[in-house]
């Protein structure tokens, strides 16, 4: 969650860039900045970046398992052989021997 302490303007960030990376460092959260008044840029430190990427990236395998276990609650399920011949017809590739 941005906080409204974390808003700064473009052009103070420009000023006092040292200071805002140790703020940054520091707290983790990000900082918003503004450019004319309308949020533009968010600057964020390596570490945090990081972890909400890992966590997108688990949340979006929960949603991959979710979405399989409804599809098998479903019966849209097949073999691996019947998969393996679809997919092969698909890309017209030789039968396994």
């Amino acid at each position: 969650m941005i906080s409204l302490k974390d808003i700064e303007s473009l052009t103070a960030f420009k000023r006092n860039t040292t200071e805002y990376v140790k703020k940054i460092k520091k707290s983790g959260n990000p900082l918003v900045l503004t450019v004319n008044g309308k949020a533009e840029i968010i600057v964020q430190d390596a570490e945090s970046y990081q972890r909400m990427l890992e966590l997108l990236d688990r949340a979006e395998t929960i949603e991959a398992v979710r979405e399989g276990l409804e599809s098998v609650s479903q019966g849209k399920t097949m073999s691996l052989d019947q998969f393996d011949k679809e997919m092969r017809k698909k890309i017209r590739a030789p039968k396994k021997r």
